[in-house]
């Protein structure tokens, strides 16, 4: 982060939003036990109905940690609107996330709200800053608005597991917050990214398996804007390798799944247990030895998109992708396999 942060320390940041997420949690899970039961479905690993809707506390904590700090910092004006603009988008998402949570909403006003909301999250970029040239601006902005409404159901699908979107999401915002701090994002985006992984590390005890709370779709949407954002501005500063680098266990296992669904004429928007990591435990994998994977994997990949930046040369960092590739492959192909026993779970 810039030096402004100094002040304050950039450890009271994620603090903060870690001790506000915990506390909200304790504060409403009475509130979520009686009204907001996730019962077990086609897409389910759990078995026992349990309380959903952390996503709340983690989402209140992150924006209120993010706006709080602001004035420590010393944002300039781009900066309060582009926190201002992502603010008002996940704050929507998570209302709408909210109302899904309670009463399932149809799924054409779903997505058109979340197309909406991401465009208000897109239009807090800068306008110098472009992936492509060559492509009339409002054409990329279009596209980018589809791919971060993506993003967010991308999230939401993966949050299927106890502890899956805290392994996935606190190294992801952490390398956010740390490319911030090397200058290569802005401080709006960095500061956003360091509260929301400290919101998660105050959630993680309540998901821990056996999972006493779910964020819900209240949090997943939300909490995949911002990861998406967060990703995008990345690739428009010149780091397309790292921004694909760092979600890339997301993207690969998430984009596999309903590959394989589509091609055998599976509707793509209906509950299944067919996510690889959904697989690995179906096949005697504990959700232990999944999250292990997956965070370890993730760790990695953050190392390789540091080392793609620091290489700074276009073809280091395509050799860097062949390597994430085969990694994350390697993890899937063992959580398609799971134990030779065979046990399930």
């Amino acid at each position: 982060m810039p030096a402004h942060l100094d002040d304050i320390g950039p450890a009271l940041v994620p603090a903060a939003a870690c001790l506000v997420t915990a506390g909200l949690i304790v504060m409403l899970r009475p509130f979520l036990v009686r009204y907001a039961l996730a019962r077990p479905n086609a897409r389910s690993l759990h078995t026992a109905p349990t309380p959903q809707g952390g996503g709340i506390a983690v989402m209140l904590a992150t924006l209120a940690a993010s706006c709080a700090a602001g004035p420590f910092l010393g944002l300039g004006e781009a900066d309060w609107r582009t926190l201002a603009r992502l603010s008002g988008a996940a704050a929507g998402l998570t209302l709408v996330g909210g109302i899904d949570d309670v009463r399932p909403l149809p799924a054409a006003p779903r997505l058109v709200l979340q197309i909406a909301l991401a465009a208000l999250a897109i239009s807090a970029l800068p306008g110098n800053v472009r992936l492509v040239e060559a492509v009339p601006i409002e054409v990329e902005r279009s596209i980018l608005v589809v791919a971060l409404a993506g993003f967010v159901n991308l999230a939401n699908f993966m949050d299927g597991m106890d502890w899956m979107t805290v392994a996935e999401i606190v190294p992801v915002s952490a390398a956010l917050a740390a490319f911030a701090a090397l200058g290569v994002l802005p401080p709006s985006t960095g500061l956003i990214a360091l509260a929301l992984a400290g919101a998660m590390v105050g959630f993680a005890p309540f998901n821990a398996p056996v999972a006493r709370l779910f964020l819900g779709d209240v949090g997943s949407l939300p909490i995949g804007l911002l990861i998406g954002y967060g990703l995008i501005d990345l690739a428009l500063r010149r780091e397309l390798a790292a921004a694909v680098l760092l979600p890339l266990y997301y993207l690969a296992d998430g984009g596999s799944t309903l590959l394989r669904r589509a091609l055998r004429g599976a509707p793509l928007w209906k509950a299944h247990r067919e996510h690889f990591y959904q697989l690995a435990v179906v096949r005697g994998l504990t959700t232990a030895e999944c999250i292990a994977g997956v965070f370890g994997l993730n760790v990695m990949l953050a190392a390789l998109a540091f080392a793609s930046h620091a290489a700074g040369s276009a073809t280091v960092s395509a050799l860097f992708v062949v390597a994430a590739l085969a990694l994350t492959a390697l993890l899937l192909r063992r959580f398609a396999r799971g134990k030779s026993s065979g046990r399930s779970c």
